[in-house]
């Protein structure tokens, strides 16, 4: 049976006045030995006692926040039979709510010797490994006032440290930390841009591969947890002991006063282990079969992430560790919702196969923690059956690829005819109508963290990833990307201007479509990264946001506050359910679509029209290499641009009536308001 949150509740490091209870999961030990160090790392041991669970405790007095402590387990190694137990190795507690010191990879960190994987290492690692740390009770973050429905979110994808690094408007001493990205100039840029949630970027904390560190590179974009309830803590301004967890919970309290609400991106599908080559700092210590997928005849990992490791939530203490951190991070550090790394990881079953009745989705819908909080899936993994976009049923909203590639086929001009783009434009009923959802479970993206930016997406055709080490064979080869006739930045001012209205037409798709936009950080202001698509592990100016280019792109950030404020006032533009409005689509005529119109491949201009009481809107898309005349169709009301990714003056700012005609410029997107007569 999955363990009940008063039982696991017992888990991890809790004080009181009597000292500190520590609590660990560890059903296969025979000994477990909890060690307390010291600041200079002399170390006191204190044998633990089990239950019949394989829980594991001890009642040490004295104890005080910021001790630094980890476990020793002591047990049979047979790796062929998936059990890997070695003392010698000082694991981290799967509860820790903060770690101390990072990992020296020069150190004894493998559970087995450099000639054998399954030969015991009996060297201490424990001047080497990250550590556990005691922390104090608070109080949780302030909370929002109103969260808001989906249908009225705007996300905006971030890393705490690149968004921050080098904005001119942040203290240096925090510059790249939570205290940072909450500063009220930060602040203020996302208002301005309309934001309404933050997505964070993993900030569970996590650890470099050993592969990286060999090549001089690190681990930037934080895809490789350690510890599922500790912040990151080079991401703190203050310590390393508990203060980042202090300044988390402070981040949280400035972004929801300013009523913008804090997701995470978790990364429950996999640990920063590896597989049974890699480090051994916690998990694979305790239970290297009970916490992760294995094949058949247990000596190796089945691993469905790509990444060496599957967590296997089969368990059900594996589960509750998944839950267990969630309802913490809700509950304690106050955030607001989550997105999924690799979420179909998370539903499979005994056997790997996916379940979308997973026990995991129904502890989910039955927990009351999680009744309003934002569920985004990654609905995807590398395993068998593990593309499950579409599927994720009521409660959840899916990162929509199809979106993202229709929308840039249409922009380079590879996309055959407007059925596929409309489609996208309505919400994607097509991929979530039928399983009773709306709009919202589409989270609708052109950018993220992965892939190009916006710039980059307009600048190279071709990925250009040497910096990383792996002869440009790392990242993918299907950008669906137009470099504007020139590979690489120019000064040809032609193509500057032509990739900035190319950026500001994506833009525009992406905020007048049906569903939920997500904004990548530093796209509004033209972020590069040089054509890297792949920059996971370049912490280095190639990452970080660059505010000096603001001013040179603010035609950008202009457009997506436009945008997002008519979005705010107009619910027109945000609706709950698919039959919540009058719709049509009319072609350049000024005349509905018919069958013909709808199949022409050659098609490059499509206009949609919806309405909702007396609220109405014409929004115009035309992706041509030519201007193209246009009839304002014969509609009930007066025509107001309101909206566009045409340069002033290229487009008539005075009212229009139906039946005028207009020249649209090459390459153009436009947002009529009608005012209903």
């Amino acid at each position: 049976m999955l363990s009940t949150p008063s039982a696991t509740a017992l888990r991890g490091a809790h004080l009181s006045a009597d000292g500190c209870r520590f609590g660990l999961w560890a059903p296969r030990a025979t000994r477990v030995e909890l060690a307390l160090l010291s600041a200079e790392g002399s170390q006191i041991n204190y044998d633990m006692t089990p239950d019949a669970t394989g829980l594991w405790v001890v009642q040490v007095p004295d104890v005080v926040a910021g001790q630094r402590y980890g476990y020793r387990v002591h047990g049979q190694w047979r790796p062929d039979q998936g059990l890997r137990a070695n003392p010698a190795k000082l694991l981290l507690d799967p509860y820790a709510r903060a770690v101390s010191a990072g990992v020296d990879y020069s150190g004894p960190i493998f559970d087995h010797t450099a000639a054998s994987d399954f030969e015991p290492d009996s060297r201490d690692s424990a001047h080497y490994v990250p550590l556990s740390v005691v922390v104090e009770p608070s109080a949780p973050p302030e909370p929002i006032n109103v969260r808001r429905s989906l249908a009225q979110t705007v996300i905006y994808e971030a890393h705490v440290k690149g968004l921050t690094r080098n904005h001119p408007g942040v203290p240096e001493h925090l510059r790249g930390s939570y205290l940072g990205l909450g500063y009220p100039a930060v602040i203020d840029h996302l208002l301005r841009l309309g934001i309404t949630a933050v997505e964070l970027l993993p900030i569970h904390h996590f650890v470099s591969e050993p592969f990286l560190i060999r090549k001089g590179l690190d681990n930037y974009w934080g895809y490789n947890t350690l510890a599922f309830l500790a912040p990151h803590s080079q991401y703190g301004a203050t310590g390393t002991t508990g203060e980042q967890v202090s300044e988390f919970k402070q981040l949280v309290s400035a972004l929801h006063r300013a009523g913008i609400e804090v997701i995470l991106d978790v990364v429950y599908n996999h640990t920063c282990e590896g597989n049974h080559e890699g480090p051994t700092l916690a998990y694979r210590g305790f239970d290297h079969r009970g916490y992760y997928r294995l094949t058949p005849d247990l000596l190796s990992d089945y691993d469905v992430t790509g990444t060496g490791n599957s967590l296997d939530t089969s368990q059900d203490d594996v589960l509750a560790l998944v839950l267990d951190s969630m309802r913490y991070w809700v509950s304690e550090m106050g955030v607001d919702g989550f997105r999924f790394d690799l979420a179909t990881t998370l539903i499979r079953n005994s056997r790997h196969c996916v379940d979308q009745a997973h026990e995991f989705k129904q502890a989910v819908a039955a927990d009351p923690i999680f009744a309003d909080i934002k569920m985004i899936a990654e609905p995807w993994d590398i395993g068998p059956d593990g593309y499950q976009v579409g599927a994720w049923g009521p409660r959840w909203s899916e990162w929509n690829d199809h979106f993202r590639d229709t929308v840039r086929d249409f922009w380079r001009g590879a996309l055959p005819g407007v059925q596929e783009l409309a489609t996208r434009l309505a919400g994607s009923a097509d991929l979530f109508q039928s399983s009773g959802r709306e709009p919202s479970a589409s989270v609708n993206f052109i950018t993220a963290h992965d892939g190009f930016t916006m710039r980059d997406l307009v600048s190279y055709n071709d990925k250009h990833n040497e910096a990383n080490g792996e002869n440009n064979r790392d990242g993918s080869d299907n950008n669906r990307s137009w470099n504007c006739g020139i590979e690489g930045e120019t000064t040809d001012e032609n193509v500057v201007l032509l990739r900035h209205r190319q950026v500001r037409n994506l833009l525009f798709t992406l905020l007048t479509a049906d569903g939920v936009p997500m904004l990548a950080a530093g796209d509004e202001l033209g972020r590069t990264q040089q054509g890297n698509n792949n920059a996971y592990c370049q912490d280095c100016a190639i990452s970080w946001v660059d505010w000096e280019q603001a001013l040179a792109w603010s035609d950008v950030a202009d457009l997506i506050a436009t945008l997002t404020t008519l979005r705010s006032a107009n619910p027109v533009l945000t609706p709950e359910s698919y039959a919540a409005r009058t719709e049509a689509w009319f072609a350049e005529d000024g005349t509905e679509l018919t069958d013909a119109t709808w199949s022409d491949p050659n098609r490059r201009f499509l206009a949609r029209y919806i309405q909702e009481n007396q609220r109405a809107f014409l929004a115009c898309y035309y992706a041509g290499d030519a201007a193209l005349t246009f009839t304002l169709p014969t509609l009930a009301g007066i025509f107001q641009m309101v909206a566009t990714s045409a340069l002033p003056g290229e487009l008539p700012d005075s009212a229009l009536q139906p039946g005028d005609i207009i020249t649209l410029p090459a390459r153009t997107t436009v947002l009529f308001r009608l005012v209903i007569t």
